[in-house]
């Protein structure tokens, strides 16, 4: 999906981004949990919800309180 606002390089940098941080929670996984779709499906999902998430809403809540 391509958002509207944002220029080809910033998503190709997201994107880059993505992928390097893809390879370092892959590499720390548990390999046992990952041999079916569920066990993967639970496994990104709690690294994303305990190590991504809470990074991101730290970063959109900073930049509320920032003044304008």
């Amino acid at each position: 999906m391509r958002s509207l606002t944002m220029n080809q390089e910033k998503q190709e940098r997201i994107k880059a981004c993505l992928q390097e941080l893809s390879t370092l929670l892959y590499e720390e996984a548990d390999k046992s949990k990952l041999t079916d779709l569920e066990g993967i499906e639970k496994t990104v999902r709690s690294q994303v919800l305990e190590l991504v998430s809470p990074e991101i809403a730290l970063f959109l809540s900073n930049k509320k309180l920032e003044p304008k």
